[in-house]
């Protein structure tokens, strides 16, 4: 019988995870007649055909319930001019979206201007994954805009029509 391998340090783990650029998302839903959101780093596509993403929410999250509880939410792509939303987002305060420029989706859930791209998904399934919820999306909704992308890496956040391309 096999065992499991002994548990891997989390300082190291966050060395390992800075080492992966990702893009920046902010996942948004309505609570009642409240929006709410949170910054998401741990967002990407499972399927083109059918469009499916996934998205992983920590269950501490103050927002977590609310995605638990809706059928869709929103994953908004942030682009560069948007540093003061991922900050926003990633912060404790009790109304994020306070003077935030904003508009339902087709089902209601929070689209915020100037992001790269938007998208609102119906959610298909919710998988308990250790500390997070792992929600798995059908994509019903989508707009991209000119606007570039931001990505993160190591701690920081860059431009990522910036980035040189290696070929």
């Amino acid at each position: 019988m096999d065992t499991l391998p002994a548990k891997i340090d989390t300082d190291l783990m966050k060395q390992v995870n800075k080492q992966f650029v990702t893009g920046v998302t902010v996942v948004t839903a309505m609570d009642g007649d409240t929006p709410k959101g949170l910054a998401v780093n741990a967002f990407s596509s499972i399927s083109l055909d059918p469009a499916v993403v996934m998205v992983c929410v920590q269950h501490t999250s103050s927002t977590h319930d609310c995605l638990f509880r809706t059928e869709h939410l929103a994953v908004n792509i942030l682009s560069t001019e948007q540093l003061e939303v991922v900050t926003r987002f990633a912060g404790k305060s009790d109304d994020k979206f306070a003077g935030l420029d904003w508009a339902p989706g087709p089902h209601g859930s929070p689209l915020i201007a100037r992001s790269s791209a938007r998208m609102e998904v119906l959610i298909r399934e919710r998988l308990q994954a250790s500390t997070h919820t792992v929600f798995i999306c059908r994509v019903v909704h989508a707009e991209v805009t000119d606007t570039a992308p931001m990505v993160y890496s190591a701690g920081r956040f860059f431009d990522g029509a910036a980035l040189p391309p290696l070929g």
